[in-house]
C-alpha cells in the first residue's frame, strides 16, 4: 500500500492516518443538512474544519441518505462550485462528493484534488473523467441505490463480498490508466448494510486493509451507532471518536468525520502510542545485538 495519495498537484501523506472533514452544501443531508447552503457560510466551516487539522474537506451537493431523492445536475453545480472555487487554494485537499461526471470536471478544474463516488465510477463518463482530471478517487461499495439501500440488504459474506466489488473496481480504474497511487477504497459503512453487516464489517475491517490501496472509513453519526447508543445524530460524538479508533487502529488510513477537532485529537493519541511502541521494539532489538 503506497504511503502518500497523490491529489492532482498535492500528495497527501497517509503514513498516518488523517482526516477527512464533511461539508455538505444540501438542505436534506441526514446531520448537516441545511447548515451550510449559503457558500460563505460553507467556506467558513471548511476553514474551521481545516484549522482543527482535516487533511481534507469533502463538499456534497447531494444528499445520499437512506432515502434521498437525485438532484438535478445544474443543481448539484449551483451549490458545490462557488464552495470548490474559493477552497481551492487552501492547503488541504478539496474532494467532490459526487457521482456525475459533469460535476467531476468542474470541480477539478476549479481546485479539487480528490473525487469521492458512492457509486465507485459506475456511471457513464465517470470514469474518464478522473483519469482526465489527475484527481485521486475514492471507489466506495454501496448495494443499490440511495432511495432504496436500507429496504433489504442481503450479503452470503458481508466482508468477502464488499472486497470483491472493491477490488474489482478498483483493478478496473488501474487498466483504465489511473495510478495505484490515486486511488482509495471506501466498504460504505451504512449504504445497503444492516446493524450486522456494519458491524462484521468493522469487526474485520483488517481483510479489507490488507489490500493494496488505502481505506477511508466513514462512521461518523451514522444510524449505526444510534441503534447502539439510542442517541440522535448531534448526540454521537464519543460513539463516532471511538469508531474511527478502532477503524485506525484495523489501519484505515482517511476517517470521515462531521467533528473534525475530536476525531483529530484521538488519532494524534493513537499516533503517539504507536510511535512509542515501535521505537521501544527499535531499542529492543539494539540491546539484543
Amino acid at each position: 500500500m503506497s504511503a502518500f495519495l497523490q491529489c492532482g498537484a498535492k500528495r497527501l501523506d497517509l503514513s498516518r492516518a488523517v482526516v477527512m472533514g464533511v461539508l455538505n452544501v444540501t438542505p436534506d443531508s441526514f446531520s448537516d443538512g441545511g447548515r451550510f447552503l449559503a457558500p460563505a457560510a460553507a467556506c467558513e466551516q471548511a476553514l474551521r474544519m481545516i484549522d482543527a487539522g482535516a487533511a481534507i474537506i469533502d463538499i456534497g451537493g447531494e444528499s445520499t441518505r437512506p432515502g434521498a431523492e437525485p438532484v438535478p445536475l445544474a443543481e448539484e453545480l449551483r451549490r458545490v462550485m462557488p464552495v470548490i472555487e474559493r477552497l481551492g487554494g487552501s492547503s488541504a485537499v478539496i474532494s467532490i462528493d459526487t457521482s456525475k461526471p459533469e460535476v467531476m470536471r468542474a470541480a477539478a478544474e476549479a481546485g479539487a484534488g480528490l473525487i469521492n463516488d458512492v457509486r465507485a465510477l459506475k456511471e457513464a463518463g465517470a470514469l474518464e473523467a478522473v483519469l482526465e482530471s489527475g484527481c485521486a478517487v475514492c471507489l466506495m461499495h454501496m448495494q443499490g441505490e440511495p432511495r432504496t439501500m436500507q429496504v433489504a440488504p442481503h450479503y452470503a459474506d458481508v466482508v468477502k463480498e464488499v472486497k470483491a466489488f472493491l477490488s474489482a473496481r478498483a483493478h478496473t480504474c488501474e487498466a483504465a490508466g489511473v495510478a495505484r497511487e490515486r486511488i482509495v477504497i471506501d466498504p460504505g459503512f451504512g449504504f445497503g448494510k444492516t446493524q450486522a453487516h456494519n458491524l462484521e464489517l468493522l469487526r474485520r475491517l483488517d481483510e479489507l486493509t490488507g489490500a493494496p490501496w488505502p481505506l477511508a472509513v466513514g462512521l461518523s453519526r451514522k444510524s449505526l451507532l444510534g441503534s447502539i447508543l439510542g442517541r440522535r445524530d448531534g448526540d454521537r460524538l464519543a460513539g463516532s471518536v471511538a469508531l474511527a479508533v478502532m477503524a485506525v487502529l484495523r489501519d484505515a488510513r482517511i476517517i470521515r468525520a462531521h467533528d473534525v477537532a475530536a476525531t483529530v485529537d484521538a488519532l494524534q493519541a493513537v499516533a503517539a502510542v504507536a510511535l512509542g511502541a515501535a521505537a521501544q521494539g527499535t531499542e529492543a532489538k539494539e540491546i539484543g545485538t
